[in-house]
């Protein structure tokens, strides 16, 4: 599975180069690419480790820069 998020309050370019490289390491993840100027998120894991994958990927954002999140609707 592949989705597009909006990203809440990311405010460097270099942020965004860390979420990017955690998020990578997350279990199922199979593609991750955080873009400060887009302040966007495309993440694409495996179906099975879909919620797993995408939880963790919050939380690793959070702990790059508190004040950030992914906007999950």
């Amino acid at each position: 599975m592949k989705k597009t998020f909006s990203m809440d309050n990311l405010d460097c370019a270099n942020c965004a180069a860390k979420m990017e490289k955690a998020i990578l390491k997350i279990d199922g993840v199979k593609s991750a690419t955080v873009s400060f100027f887009a302040q966007k998120l495309v993440l694409e894991a495996d179906d099975d480790k879909w919620d797993a994958a995408l939880k963790a990927a919050c939380e690793a954002v959070r702990k790059v820069d508190a004040d950030c999140s992914i906007v999950i609707k």
